[in-house]
């Protein structure tokens, strides 16, 4: 029971409390000051005192009198009837805010006396008997005269039991599906069921615009005394009404004006200044584009103990039970959302004035009321904010929550209510459920559908042999399994709390241990022997051992086979090993697509090094970096490439040796073709590749031999064996590569290599059939664009696998029905954990509303982990950062130790260890740096779970992917992007943060933002906002040229925008949601519009195809 409501109650008992030079007063008359009351005042007596306070200059005004008005006038609606009745006439056919009521009777029931009490309860109150015609476009109350009611009867007593059930059902849900018409009828009805002369069923069916949960106890108290009284034959005992819910409106429209409803907004205003729009829970299906109302409910009692505790924890605290409860449920969203912000609805009475306290009316109102845990504070210090946050509610709970959105002016969003999606309440026990006079009276459940208000709707009920609390949700939304599930969640938020109150919010378990073994454990039991001791070329050797006459590698005419591939391999590897070459040394290759490329990778790694991939088509910056990075005294090219080396440090006298494997091969193929004594274990590097950094410079992901190895061995993703035909199209400095080139030679198979520079649907298909090949890895964007222009393309192709980026469920669906014999996979999987993390085989058969492809689940001896910011795992259908562990894991950065420290954390929050109830919970930020200041040795308690029999493995550590994912319910993952503004785009993964780097070096640009885009679906564009230095003048060719010295194709943005100012969030951040769709890609100072009708037509075409407003003659496509 809320404080006010609790002093209502106080003042039906004529029980006064006042301040008195700050100190709390009471008088009572004898008898009613019993020695509970008298308790339960004390243990509430600051939060009445601070209620007192706060409420002083509002309750003046409020206790303004309300006096009968003349009824000469329209009568206008109340605010929040005005509410309901707009939302009727968006919906009239919705039933949301119909409430229907059946009643059991037991016993002998006068039926004349209960008729006439009904018609004396409509008389009595005019809002019974009140329509809301339209008069000059503005909706007003119309009162009817009182008349004798009379009750309709209807007879079921020639029905069997069985028959009146299902008789009493139809009529439920023939009442339920009825709209009111608000304008015309009564917006109450009653039906009395006689089922036999001792047993009746009542049936009551309101509109919420004339009711409250107030006025439903003032309704059944009333109708119990009235009925006394008449089935006595005596007269009303009840008092007469001093004012009417009319006069109420009328008052309220005239009082919550000036200084009255400055004084109210100022203070909500505040206190909902930048306040989160919505509560983002995460949903189980697609929300629809407008909101439906569609419902389910679910109960969730907590035990007689718990209840008791949660009593005792919040007289500790010096607050009352709703505010306990508040703060838990806070918690349990905050949890579930990610947010750490939060505003959750709570109505409440609204009956400050005690001349409306005997009314029946919609005079409730909702309040905004905000939670904020960031900074993780102890939940007492949270629920001493939520009852400060509570208090001044109470103290400010005039404002009709109409008004507030009205003025606030919130976004709007057809699929959701504005300001509050969840509700939460506590509530006594319904007096539905009692006595009339003699009778026994009992509420029945009813077959109706539940009409969901809200996203969620939590009330706890305060029953005598405890809480019990209600769940409402909308099934449109939620699955009943997942709704259980944040029930069960927030019982284990109460219990933890009630243990130790001290427990920081973000560190209090909300899984049980069953669901922390399952996500733990379970899902990650993917233990298999594969041979993690061996090097990649030791593992070569034994296959040339065993089919030496296959055929391993085809470029266009050219072909080696498994010996002479060896061969030429330990030519290079004796050759590199008289040059320095070792074990972990770094060997850089520059090369294109051929059989020298592969010979060059083979013969690095038998002279024990590890090769550095550098793309011949990167800029010379790039290159250059990655050289001096990698400080390779040894590189390995073409001739044709040495002019573009040219520029780099390797061409300086005495700074290393470049190698070209077609002029100089007639030198190295002297060198004795014997394997080499092997140095190197699984442990030691293999290649090191770069990925874009968020820095402006890349970082050079250092993988190691075992790696590669659990990637292809003792997996059940793909069936890799000595039959299967691979296409190696990815470039080297790709990572899908490794999956293309040693999944073929490491299991005897062909690796047949693209020769072509851009794949398309038809010269894939060329390739396909002539080399029979069985197995292809694509990018997603590249199946994509397969899959429309010709997606017979891949036919023939038995495991096809798709990675990159998130794929698209339109060509999925496609190419399903298209290539009914190819097993399509969707991999996923960073650099650092070797290609691929998690596969999913896509079943034939998508289901009809699917919104995204799974990545599936962890591949062999591959652990997944998707932990909040505190390393905790989150619940089932939670978002978080998903973390690898497992054999995949690279060694970490090459020369970025603290970025390694920060990205490759330590798994010993995931050791065998019991858990207890508010054990400490530390990690580090999803996006930010680990708040620890050892972020590589987490405290062993950080995660408490069962025992781990992955825990033996010898990587002890945590790969921090940035990567939002979530499990579904079968322990599939879903992956929902990045944390950071890390990107993928056509399969490579893009910092932003490195282009916006990038561009600012340019002397002219001020400051820069890059965003992706996504204005049409499907189609993801990077886009960059510059504002250049004060008076100059800059072009978005000058942009373009100047990057395309600085960065890979890929990167450099498909627009760019040039802007006097970047737009900034009220804190001062750049708002990325303002940003504009770009119109145009070109310089509009340079634009040139078509000069004649052939020119006119093409533009036309191509502004279509782009979905360009304007392009002009002279602009490039490829910009």
């Amino acid at each position: 029971m809320k404080v006010v409501e609790f002093l209502s109650y106080l003042n039906s008992l004529e029980i006064k409390l006042w301040l008195e030079e700050e100190k709390l007063k009471y008088h009572a008359p004898k008898g009613a000051m019993t020695s509970e009351i008298k308790q339960e005042i004390g243990t509430r007596k600051s939060e009445i005192i601070s209620f007192f306070q706060q409420a002083k200059a509002t309750s003046k005004a409020a206790e303004s009198a309300i006096v009968p008005m003349p009824r000469d006038h329209r009568i206008p609606l109340s605010f929040a009837q005005q509410r309901l009745w707009f939302l009727h006439q968006l919906s009239p056919d919705s039933q949301s805010y119909n409430m229907l009521e059946a009643l059991r009777l037991e016993g002998v029931l006068d039926i004349v006396a209960l008729e006439k009490s009904l018609s004396g309860l409509v008389c009595r109150h005019e809002i019974l008997r009140t329509t809301f015609p339209m008069v000059d476009g503005e909706a007003i109350q119309q009162i009817a005269d009182p008349t004798a009611l009379r009750l309709p009867i209807q007879d079921l007593q020639d029905l069997s039991a069985e028959e009146q059930t299902a008789q009493i059902q139809q009529m439920a849900k023939s009442l339920a599906a009825k709209s009111f018409d608000l304008a015309r009828e009564s917006p109450v009805e009653f039906t009395l069921l006689k089922l036999s002369a001792l047993e009746h069923v009542l049936l009551l069916k309101m509109h919420h615009i004339i009711y409250d949960g107030w006025s439903l106890n003032i309704f059944f108290s009333e109708l119990s005394k009235l009925y006394a009284a008449f089935s006595q034959g005596l007269p009303s005992p009840l008092p007469e009404l001093p004012i009417q819910y009319a006069d109420f409106a009328l008052w309220q429209r005239q009082w919550l004006t000036g200084e009255v409803l400055e004084r109210q907004l100022n203070y909500w205003q505040n206190q909902l200044a930048d306040a989160p729009p919505v509560v983002e829970l995460p949903t189980d299906h697609p929300r629809p584009p407008v909101q439906t109302f569609q419902g389910a409910a679910e109960g969730l009692p907590l035990a007689q103990e718990l209840t008791q505790s949660l009593k005792q924890l919040s007289q500790d605290a010096e607050t009352t039970l709703f505010m306990t409860l508040l703060a838990a449920f806070f918690v349990t969203l905050s949890r579930h959302s990610n947010q750490s912000d939060l505003v959750v609805g709570s109505p409440i009475a609204n009956r400050n004035n005690k001349s409306v306290e005997g009314l029946i009316g919609f005079f409730a109102n909702t309040l905004a009321l905000r939670g904020n845990l960031s900074g993780n504070p102890s939940f007492k210090d949270f629920l001493a904010q939520v009852r400060q946050t509570t208090l001044s509610a109470y103290a400010h709970q005039e404002l009709p929550f109409e008004m507030l959105v009205e003025k606030l002016q919130p976004d709007r969003d057809l699929s959701r209510n504005p300001l509050v999606q969840v509700l939460f309440s506590l509530q006594n026990a319904p007096q539905s459920e009692g006595s009339l006079s003699d009778l026994a009276m009992e509420s029945l459940p009813l077959p109706v559908d539940v009409r969901a208000r809200f996203d969620l709707e939590v009330i706890i009920w305060e029953m005598p042999e405890g809480l019990e609390g209600v769940w409402s949700y909308n099934s449109d939304l939620f699955d009943k399994a997942t709704i259980t599930r944040i029930a069960q969640h927030f019982q284990a938020v109460l219990q933890a709390v009630v243990a130790n109150p001290e427990v920081r919010v973000a560190e209090i378990p909300l899984l049980s241990p069953a669901e922390r073994h399952q996500l733990l454990v379970e899902w990650n039991n993917t233990q298999t022997d594969y041979p993690q001791d061996k090097s990649i070329h030791q593992l070569f050797e034994e296959q040339v051992e065993r089919t030496p006459d296959a055929i391993a590698l085809v470029y266009q005419n050219q072909y080696l086979t498994y010996r002479e591939l060896n061969c030429r391999a330990n030519q290079l590897a004796h050759y590199l090993r008289s040059l320095g070459v070792e074990a972990d040394r770094l060997v850089g290759l520059c090369v294109e697509r051929s059989l020298e490329m592969v010979v060059g990778m083979l013969g690095i790694l038998k002279a024990g090094g590890a090769y550095v991939p550098l793309d011949p088509e990167y800029p010379q910056e790039r290159l250059s970096f990655m050289l001096e990075d990698t400080q390779v005294t040894v590189l390995l090219t073409q001739e044709k490439f040495l002019e573009t080396l040219s520029a780099t440090s390797l061409l300086e006298p005495n700074q290393g040796r470049i190698v070209c494997l077609d002029t100089d091969w007639q030198t190295i193929k002297q060198a004795n073709h014997d394997n080499l004594h092997c140095t190197v274990s699984g442990e030691n590097l293999a290649y090191v590749i770069y990925t874009s950094g968020s820095t402006g410079k890349p970082k050079g992901v250092e993988v190691v031999h075992r790696g590669v190895n659990c990637l292809l061995f003792g997996v059940d993703y793909a069936h890799l064996d000595e039959t299967q035909r691979f296409l190696q199209m990815a470039p080297i400095s790709f990572d899908a590569s490794t999956f293309e080139i040693w999944g073929a030679l490491l299991h005897g198979a062909r690796c047949v290599l693209f020769p072509e520079h851009i794949p398309t649907a038809d010269n894939l298909r060329e390739e396909i059939h002539k080399h029979g090949i069985t197995i292809l890895w694509l990018t997603a964007a590249l199946f994509n664009s397969i899959v429309d222009d010709d997606p017979q393309a891949l036919s023939g192709i038995q495991q096809l696998l798709i990675g990159g980026e998130a794929l698209s469920v339109v060509h999925v669906q496609k190419a399903l029905e298209t290539l009914p014999l190819t097993t399509i996979i969707n991999g996923y999987g960073p650099t650092e954990n070797t290609t691929f993390t998690c596969c999913y085989p896509i079943p034939r058969q998508l289901e009809t509303k699917i919104e995204s492809i799974s990545i599936g689940r962890p591949i062999a001896n591959t652990q997944i982990y998707i932990l909040d910011e505190y390393l905790q795992p989150v619940p089932m259908g939670v978002p978080g950062e998903l973390h690898i562990g497992g054999a995949g894991l690279a060694r970490g950065y090459l020369n970025r130790p603290e970025l390694t420290q920060e990205k490759f954390i330590s798994r010993a929050c995931l050791q065998s260890q019991k858990s207890d109830v508010g054990a400490k919970h530390l990690g580090d930020n999803l996006s930010v740096k680990p708040k620890l200041d050892n972020p590589n040795a987490l405290p062993s308690d950080s995660l408490k779970t069962d025992p781990n029999p992955l825990s033996n493995n010898s990587d002890s550590r945590l790969y921090k992917t940035g990567d939002l994912a979530r499990y579904l319910p079968d322990g599939n993952i879903e992956f929902l992007g990045r944390i950071d503004h890390q990107v993928k785009i056509r399969g490579f993964r893009i910092e932003l943060g490195e282009i916006e780097a990038v561009l600012s070096q340019h002397e002219d640009v001020q400051v820069a933002c890059v965003i992706v885009r996504e204005d049409t679906p499907r189609e993801k564009r990077v886009v960059a906002y510059v504002v250049p230095q004060p008076e100059v003048t800059l072009t978005t060719s000058t942009l373009r040229q100047f990057l395309t010295h600085k960065l890979p194709g890929y990167m450099i943005p498909s627009a760019l925008m040039i802007l006097k100012s970047l737009p900034l969030t009220p804190n001062g951040k750049v708002d990325r949601r303002a940003l504009k769709a770009p119109s145009n890609s070109s310089d509009w100072e340079t634009f040139v519009e078509a000069r004649n009708q052939l020119e006119l037509q093409l533009v036309q075409l191509w502004s279509k195809v782009l979905k360009l407003d304007k392009i002009g003659v002279q602009d490039n496509f490829f910009e």
